[in-house]
């Protein structure tokens, strides 16, 4: 739930991206209510079915929204309570076995865009605090490689933590700043099948959980976010395979951190890439064509847009890139 007041300028950035008044309306409506509460089954350690016997067993209420990923589960208080008592979650013994990890439906969409299979060679080069290494560990079912990079040693800590709770066995972790790891692996001959770009962001889609981002949030940290973005996708694609992929996601509403990062990139290796058609288990709008008298590389409607009125989810952008040649 919201406990900072919107800053005029976001205001009015946010009505601008959404147009129309009434949708804007359900914008601010939805940011003052509770987030849902969700969790990503580990299957790794247990299947889908099994967990949600042993939940409900404890008086949960358990709903799995998405016939096409069951691991997805909704968590609501059962025996009469409309919610969870806080913490509850991150107390029950299955969550410390591992057997599901606490991630917000969004968070975990750009790892279903990903597609990651068994034994193939992935990089998460924005990795902790580990939700989405996790998740890409269970989709690889333990074969194969995969990097996790992390740049701060205190959220490596965590990241380590919640891979070992969740038993995951194929992962190496480095911690070096992104775009100098690529550097790296393009020296030593590293080319990779598909790497994750959950890139640093202003935040703007996680208003109803993070008290903080509405305070700190201004536009010098989005211009300088963005040229960041920029190069952690520039030096990447360095080291994707030919007919591998990228997918590049931000948790936030911003253009310039999302269709103009991904803009400059189709203009700057225009013949070598193109955006794929994403399959995703939520309602998702198309990129935005142009934003402040700048108009974006055509190919970004291809993005997809997720606001947090549509699907009772914080806001992310996602896209997947195809390198062709």
């Amino acid at each position: 739930m919201r406990k900072h007041e919107l800053k005029p300028l976001f205001v009015e950035r946010m009505k601008n991206i959404l147009e129309d008044e009434k949708d804007f309306q359900n914008y601010l409506n939805v940011l003052k209510e509770e987030p849902q509460r969700s969790i990503r089954c580990n299957t790794l350690k247990i299947s889908p079915e099994k967990l949600k016997i042993r939940l409900i067993s404890k008086g949960w209420e358990v709903e799995q929204p998405f016939k096409s990923n069951p691991e997805i589960m909704v968590i609501k208080g059962g025996n009469g309570k409309t919610s969870l008592n806080p913490g509850e979650l991150g107390r029950s013994l299955e969550h410390l076995l591992g057997y599901y990890y606490i991630q917000e439906i969004s968070s975990m969409l750009p790892v279903i865009a990903l597609n990651p299979k068994p034994n193939q060679f992935i990089l998460d080069m924005c990795a902790a605090p580990g939700s989405k290494t996790t998740q890409i560990a269970s989709e690889m079912q333990n074969k194969g490689t995969l990097i996790a990079n992390e740049i701060s040693l205190g959220r490596i800590k965590i990241l380590a933590s919640n891979s070992e709770r969740c038993g995951v066995m194929n992962l190496m972790i480095t911690k070096k700043e992104g775009a100098s790891l690529c550097k790296k692996f393009k020296k030593s001959g590293f080319l990779f099948d598909k790497i994750l770009i959950d890139a640093p962001c202003s935040g703007e889609g996680t208003l109803r959980s993070s008290s903080l981002t509405s305070k700190i949030w201004n536009i010098r940290t989005i211009k300088k976010l963005s040229g960041i973005q920029k190069n952690l996708l520039i030096n990447a694609l360095e080291i994707l395979k030919p007919k591998g992929e990228i997918v590049y996601s931000t948790c936030t509403h911003a253009p310039e951190e999302n269709e103009e990062v991904i803009s400059f990139i189709l203009n700057r290796f225009e013949k070598e890439l193109v955006i794929e058609k994403l399959d995703l288990p939520v309602f998702y709008r198309p990129g935005i064509k142009s934003w402040r008298g700048k108009d974006y590389h055509p190919d970004v409607v291809k993005c997809c847009r997720i606001y947090p009125q549509d699907n009772n989810t914080e806001g992310f952008f996602i896209t997947k890139i195809k390198k062709i040649k």
